[in-house]
This record gives structure tokens, sequence and C-alpha cells, in this order.
């Protein structure tokens, strides 16, 4: 499998750290030489999901076509990154099929730093019942309950998220054991600091 394309999916609240994580990974991906392509919620919004709203059905149809992305770029040799909330299993499964080489993160954050990190003011605005339907305040987040993976972001530095994530891709088989990452002090030098959002 050493490789072959595989994509990473971060899933988790808003604010829950899944683009500082997902950028991380790309740049250290990067690094080692690997085609990376990483696919941001909001991103993804704006362009490929435009005109979606936060119903059920539409949040379903906008993980739908990040998983399709994801899976040309996955069958091709890319890693994909994908960090969107997904906030329903059912959804996720559906990826999971779709795509295949799939490994599932869970960027498990309390909903209360996720509040406090709240750099664009989304929570505010929820609780001024100025959205509607946004995940945690007043729609489900449904957690994974068998993720590759779990990271939480309140609890570790980036860079040792970013170890960890790296230690599970080799234990499953996407990366041979030797030379994959570097000492943790040289990878944090790389990184940028974590920023919270």
């Amino acid at each position: 499998m050493i490789n072959t394309g595989f994509t990473i999916w971060f899933t988790g609240l808003s604010g829950a750290g899944k683009s500082t994580l997902a950028r991380a990974i790309e740049r250290h991906l990067k690094a080692i030489g690997r085609n990376v392509e990483v696919l941001d919620g909001d991103i993804v919004r704006t362009h490929l999901s435009k005109g979606l709203g936060f119903s059920r059905e539409d949040r379903n149809t906008n993980i739908q076509r990040i998983a399709f992305v994801c899976n040309l770029l996955t069958r091709n040799g890319v890693v994909s990154i994908a960090a969107a909330i997904s906030p329903y299993r059912e959804a996720r499964a559906w990826a999971r099929k779709e795509i295949g080489n799939f490994v599932e993160v869970y960027v498990k954050c309390p909903l209360e730093v996720c509040r406090q990190r709240d750099v664009k003011g989304l929570y505010k605005l929820a609780d001024e019942g100025k959205i509607k339907g946004f995940t945690g305040v007043d729609d489900p987040y449904e957690e994974p309950e068998h993720p590759e993976l779990v990271i939480e972001t309140d609890k570790e530095a980036v860079e040792e998220s970013v170890t960890r994530i790296f230690a599970r891709l080799e234990e499953l088989g996407y990366f041979a054991p030797e030379g994959v990452y570097e000492d943790a002090g040289i990878l944090a030098d790389r990184l940028a600091a974590w920023d919270h959002h």
C-alpha cells in the first residue's frame, strides 16, 4: 500500500481544529514528496457546493460531493485530506464506502472550547438565532463510533497530533516504518503555530 492514494477525513465541531491539522499534515506530506490535496469544508461550500443550505439533505449532498472528489484523487495515487464537520454518521459511512482507502480522524474538542476559539463568530450568531441549524447548538453532531484515530485538540499541541496521525497511518500500512516522519522537534519547527481554527 506504500505510495498508494488514500483519504484522511477530519470530522468534528466547528472550531475543533480540523483545518489546522489538515494544513499541517499537507505541509508534512509535501515535504516527504507526496502529492496531496486538501478539501476544506468552507472552501468546498464556496466553490463545489455553492447554493446548498444546512438541512440534513443538503449537508449529506455536500459530503457526497467531497467524497466524490476524494475518491477521484485517491484512486489516482493522491493523498486527499477532507476537513469538514460532516456531522452525520450515515454520510461519513457513505464516504468511507465510496472512497475505500479511508482514514477517519475524529477531531474531538469540548463545545465550550470551540466556543472560546470562535474566530469566525459563528457560535455567537447561532446563539443569537441569526444562524439556524448550527452543529453543536441547534443541530446534532453524531460522534464517530469507530474512527481510526481520535485527536483531542484541547489536550495536545498540533505537532503531537501530527506525529500521532502519521504513526497511525504507518500502522495502517500507508507508509513504510522508517523515515516517515522526522523528530517531533524538527517537525514542530516546520509547522505554523497552533492557531485554534
